[in-house]
């Protein structure tokens, strides 16, 4: 029997559709990578019987990286990255997507992809092509490779797009690969550059990484236009005159005057004067005139982010992981798509049917379904996927929090655009009062129409007039000169931003939530109340300095350009290696020059930064002057010494302080304590060695005393290493000294710590091993704090195997998922001594002991 292997695009979505096409009926085991399943049965594919395995894959199969040596900051010209070669890695190593496809596909007959339908999916699909043809023996005949195309996970859509395969589109998946190379060799380029310039110059710039990217700041652009539109802003007064009247019923009506504003006072005033004369105002005219209130057109994802935004108060990156979680689910269609026109043959009827038992809006349908649908009104096609629309009715109790406000916004807006339009009557009253004219507007409720759903949308109560007679008059209740200013525009919404970008062709439909995302987490712009984007100093200073040394470095013109460029690639009449070639060559420029006008751009930083030297408090001694260096908190944190002008990294997100004023014995810098809590991971470390890493085996960043080989210095690891980690390969359970009277193990390679001997005095590494492999340690406690066996307050012994230190070992917070087999690579110890891996015998003792 023949294997039809077919790929989507995540797990959840894979179990939807195994269980839709095999009718129920197949069965699950999990794959060879441990997070993707594999769903099996048999079934009819091409006229004959087949085994089907149905899998998936965790999003992007493959990344695209620069090879190694490009990778490194300090030893590449960001100007390299231009032209150096890139290869395509995996995206996530860990799940090892390549080698599970790899092995699944190994005898498969036919490839069925199964990914998201879009121009993202379509560059998966021959991810997965390749990773398959890796595992096979022989070539897939390119005639046995299918591509599913549906817009919703409902049975019809799903076994009408088995019935109805077609051929994945290499054109869109190129266009992907393009954008892909140019956002990576310009973004990483301009943000290597920058970043390196500022955070070396600043102390007080909080930012760990000061990015660059080509859609990304052009969105940045409009937030900082915006603000510079509000500081700039220079407020007119001017006077309007208000009159009320009293209607026949006694009602107040407050009149709008038809010259709407003056700008000079003393002209105002001769107006005021002029109506004060009189005590009636006449009714010239009454004119009614039925109009309608137009329901939405169907809904497409740019307008669901900004009513998620505006209306819901959620950001827009948050609002489609939603929204893809209800697609997998099978709640809604696709959402992500340009189309706001539903094609002719979508059984509309039978999507509003599936509505009207609910409790929430039931009735309203069962009320369209009787008067009959009214037909959506026509939008743009853009011919990739229906509008969103509900798929299946769901209840409060099924979705809960933001899961359900957004299904229920999708599902009323559909209900609202088969509705028919809301009509009311609006009346316009014109008065004579002298020689100037006022009118009152109103409006009088026909037919609700679509706002009985929509009803954020409906007339309010107070939006209709009195009765007035065409010919009478009106006695004057009250005129006055209102003064008034003109008022600045207000900083963009997110709703507004996404609108913008929509406009000038910044970002796809999928993209655009990410570069928002990006811009708010990379602290260039703050979300305040009403999800509004207010710009950082750091966002403004960017934007200005862009501006300062080539403005179209943050125009949208640009971006938008290149997507035109993108877009022909993916309808085949573009050729990506001249699209790419020209787009790098005309950024490499602009590169060149940005470079050499840096300094026009560290003018405006002088301005609203602080120079390292100013920032931080003064901290610990440097090795190499003696005079204090300054410790500055800000992200990235740093320690610098003013005296010899140099910058030293730190680890990040824990908490720094001085370790007992001890030394490194190699450089004479004083030695600190990093640490993320009392039962967190914490290890000392030289600031020298940390940045400049003394031994081959050593990585920098990476290197606290806790991995440091020095065969006698009292703080590295030969002599506070305790025995192998019981849960990754390559670390070495070591004592952290600094951790007194917290006592702990920590693993220089993993997150693996073990809380011991708390309370203790003093705790010690011996030189004697124990059989199970382990260094023995000594502990001591005060007499009065002991917690050791008989009241004796010193005891030798393994921490694993000693039956006194059992109660003193918190076991829980190391964790063995697995036995550990094989020898240690080379840990070796002082004078030749290892401290090798526990036999394998007592492997399983010693994970069940620590579990």
């Amino acid at each position: 029997m023949k294997t039809a292997l077919m790929v989507a695009e995540k797990p959840s979505l894979a179990a939807s559709l195994a269980g839709i096409l095999s009718n129920g009926r197949c069965s699950a085991r999990k794959g060879l990578n441990g997070s993707c399943s594999v769903h099996e049965w048999t079934g009819p594919f091409k006229s004959e019987t087949v085994n089907f395995k149905m899998t998936s894959v965790c999003g992007h199969v493959m990344s695209l990286d620069f090879n190694g040596k490009y990778n490194n900051w300090d030893k590449v010209d960001p100007v390299e990255l231009f032209s150096c070669p890139t290869e395509k890695k995996e995206a996530v190593p860990k799940l090892k997507i390549p080698y599970f496809l790899a092995k699944e596909g190994a005898n498969c007959d036919y490839l069925i992809l199964w990914l998201d339908c879009d121009k993202e999916g379509e560059n998966i699909c021959y991810e997965v092509i390749y990773a398959v043809q890796q595992g096979l023996h022989r070539e897939l005949d390119p005639n046995n490779i299918w591509r599913a195309h549906f817009s919703a996970i409902t049975e019809k859509d799903i076994k009408a797009a088995l019935a109805n395969l077609g051929k994945p589109n290499e054109n869109e998946a190129r266009s992907v690969d393009a954008r892909q190379e140019l956002d990576l060799r310009i973004g990483c380029a301009f943000t290597r550059f920058q970043t390196k310039f500022f955070q070396g110059k600043y102390g007080d710039l909080d930012a760990s990484l000061i990015s660059y990217g080509p859609c990304q700041t052009p969105t940045l652009g409009f937030c900082v236009q915006r603000h510079d539109e509000i500081q700039t802003f220079k407020p007119d007064p001017y006077w309007v005159v208000q009159v009320t009247v009293k209607s026949s019923d006694g009602q107040d009506v407050v009149l709008n005057w038809n010259r709407v504003r003056c700008f000079d006072k003393e002209i105002a005033n001769i107006f005021l004067a002029q109506v004060k004369e009189y005590a009636h105002a006449r009714i010239v005219s009454i004119i009614s005139t039925e109009k309608s209130k137009t329901r939405p057109i169907a809904l497409n994802t740019v307008e669901l982010m900004r009513v998620a935004s505006s209306g819901l108060g959620m950001g827009p990156h948050h609002a489609m992981q939603i929204a893809e979680r209800l697609y997998t689910q099978g709640y809604i269609s696709y959402p992500r798509t340009e189309t706001t026109s539903y094609p002719e043959n979508f059984d509309l009827l039978a999507t509003l049917k599936q509505q009207q038992n609910s409790s929430e809006w039931g009735e309203d349908v069962r009320k369209i379904l009787s008067t009959g649908m009214n037909r959506p009104k026509k939008g743009h096609d853009a011919g990739d996927h229906p509008p969103i629309t509900p798929m299946k009715s769901a209840s409060r109790n099924e979705l809960d929090g933001d899961a359900w406000r957004l299904y229920d916004y999708i599902t009323r807006h559909f209900i609202a655009s088969v509705a028919f339009d809301c009509k009311y009557l609006s009346t316009t009253v014109k008065f004579e009062i002298g020689t100037e004219i006022f009118t009152a507007v109103g409006k009088t409720l026909l037919d609700p129409g679509y706002t009985t759903v929509l009803t954020w949308q409906a007339f309010g109560a107070n939006e209709t007039l009195p009765k007035f007679t065409s010919g009478e008059n009106a006695n004057i209740h009250e005129v006055k000169l209102l003064e008034c200013y003109t008022q600045p525009p207000d900083h963009l919404t997110e709703a507004e931003l996404i609108s913008l970008m929509e406009k000038h062709g910044i970002g796809t439909d999928a993209s655009i939530p990410v570069h928002i995302n990006n811009i708010c987490i990379r602290n260039y712009v703050t979300v305040t109340a009403g999800r509004r984007l207010i710009p950082t100093p750091l966002g403004i200073v960017l934007v200005h300095g862009y501006q300062k040394i080539d403005p179209e470095l943050v125009l949208p013109t640009m971006r938008s350009a290149v997507e035109e460029q993108l877009n022909l690639i993916a309808q085949g009449r573009a050729d990506f290696h001249a699209v790419l070639l020209h787009t790098v060559e005309i950024f490499k420029q602009k590169f060149t020059y940005f470079v050499q006008s840096i300094d026009g751009m560290d003018q405006l930083f002088e301005v609203s930064f602080s120079p390292l030297s100013a920032s931080g408090k003064s901290h610990s001694r440097c090795g190499k002057c003696r005079r204090y260096m300054k410790y500055i908190q800000t992200k990235p944190s740093r320690m610098h010494c003013s005296q010899c002008n140099e910058t030293y990294n730190l680890p990040q997100n824990g908490n720094i302080r001085i370790y007992r004023e001890l030394k490194c014995p190699l450089d004479d810098f004083e030695l600190l304590s990093w640490s993320t809590g009392a039962k967190g991971k914490s290890y000392t470390f030289c600031p020298y060695c940390y940045n400049n890493p003394p031994f081959r085996d050593m990585k920098r960043g990476m290197s606290g005393c806790n991995s440091c080989t020095h065969p006698t210095c009292p703080h590295g690891m030969y002599n506070n290493g305790i025995s192998s980690c019981l849960e990754c390969e390559t670390g070495i359970l070591v004592l952290d000294p600094s951790a007194a009277p917290k006592w702990k193990l920590g693993c220089n390679r993993c997150d693996v710590i073990i809380h011991l001997f708390d309370d203790a005095h003093r705790v010690s590494v011996e030189s004697d091993i124990c059989d199970c492999g382990a260094q023995r340690v000594t502990v001591e406690y005060k007499q009065d704090k002991s917690k050791l066996p008989n009241e004796t307050t010193e005891l030798t012994g393994c921490v694993f195997c000693t039956p006194a230190f059992v109660a003193l070992v918190e076991k829980y917070r190391a964790v063995a998922s697995r036995p550990v087999t094989g020898r240690s690579r080379g840990h070796s110890r002082g004078r030749g001594r290892g401290k090798p891996r526990p036999p394998k015998d007592r492997m399983a003792q010693l994970a069940a002991y620590f579990v």
